[in-house]
């Protein structure tokens, strides 16, 4: 299968006067041609900043290092143009706050039709038109077309933004929380846009959630993230019937289920990581009820399990690894 992205060991520092946040430290990873990915863990973990720094929109605060390859392409040293025909053409992004990824003072057709004449190189009146479609597409009439932003609710402007980023048909689609602000029937129609999207046009898909029913249902691997690491990797069902990962397994314990006759749910203790002052060894030891001392003084190895299933633990299932 083609390779289409990857990521090598990539760290990302924001420096501030106060503090040096670190909000990427040393992931890797790769997107094939047609592959869908799940992107999961807490608020914080670095989910995010990973999608920034694929398409390079890192703030300039940034320290960036590592390698991020677009079909053998460094992402880093493509000249401006190279990136604008990149972003939005080749490699879309759904942004996660619908409340200000679009431009209050252009209509919400001129804002997908700008997408649409810039990359598909249509003239005005045919990219106004198919921005109609793509509204209709995401569940708004497209008569609103020469309305604005302001004028719609968050979650109808989660789905202009979703609309805008199918516009092109890219090779791969970045969806940051898509549906975190649509409605159930809405959310359903959106994923299974997606679906579709990917199997007439081979296109890749990361998606960014928090939400495991939709990894499930969407992504054939998932890669679980904490503290701007990927602390498990595998294929959806081996990951997902097997954890092997402590906090892994807090995720999905966490989750309801119809068989359960669980009265409460089981929750990671603590906070998450303060990217501030990250703990020393593996990131995650300060809330895991199997540490043990190794833990705590040296960052663990992402370890092979199997074909398909990666753990950075060095407990598997309460065991040393041999």
């Amino acid at each position: 299968m083609e390779e289409l992205l990857r990521i090598e060991d990539v760290y990302v520092k924001f420096k501030t006067e106060r503090a040096t946040v670190h909000a990427l430290n040393g992931i890797s990873l790769k997107i094939h041609k047609g592959e869908s990915l799940g992107l999961v863990g807490e608020t914080g973990a670095g989910k995010t900043t990973t999608a920034l720094a694929i398409l390079k929109l890192l703030a300039d605060t940034a320290d960036f290092q590592g390698n991020i390859t677009y079909k053998g392409i460094d992402v880093y040293k493509m000249k401006e143009h190279e990136l604008l025909d990149m972003r939005g053409g080749k490699i879309s992004m759904i942004f996660q706050n619908p409340l200000t990824a679009l431009n209050p003072v252009f209509s919400v057709g001129e804002q997908i039709a700008m997408v649409l004449r810039t990359h598909k190189g249509m003239n005005k009146r045919e990219a106004m038109l198919r921005a109609g479609e793509l509204l209709e597409l995401v569940g708004i009439p497209k008569f609103r077309v020469a309305d604005y932003p302001s004028q719609f609710s968050g979650g109808m402007r989660q789905r202009v933004g979703i609309a805008a980023g199918l516009a092109c048909n890219p090779e791969l689609l970045i969806a940051d929380e898509p549906t975190t602000a649509l409605d159930v029937t809405i959310q359903a129609q959106i994923l299974e846009i997606m679906k579709s999207l990917q199997m007439e046009y081979k296109t890749s898909l990361l998606m960014i959630t928090h939400n495991l029913g939709i990894i499930s249902e969407l992504c054939e691997k998932v890669a679980v993230m904490y503290a701007g690491r990927i602390i498990e990797y595998g294929t959806v069902a081996e990951v997902f019937t097997n954890p092997l990962h402590p906090y892994t397994q807090g995720l999905l314990g966490a989750l309801p289920g119809l068989d359960d006759e669980k009265e409460r749910l089981t929750a990671i203790p603590g906070n998450i990581a303060d990217p501030r002052q990250l703990p020393e060894g593996c990131r995650f030891h300060p809330r895991c009820e199997r540490c043990m001392d190794c833990c705590k003084n040296s960052q663990p190895p992402m370890t092979k399990i199997s074909e398909n299933h990666s753990v950075e633990c060095y407990a598997k299932g309460g065991k040393l690894y041999e």
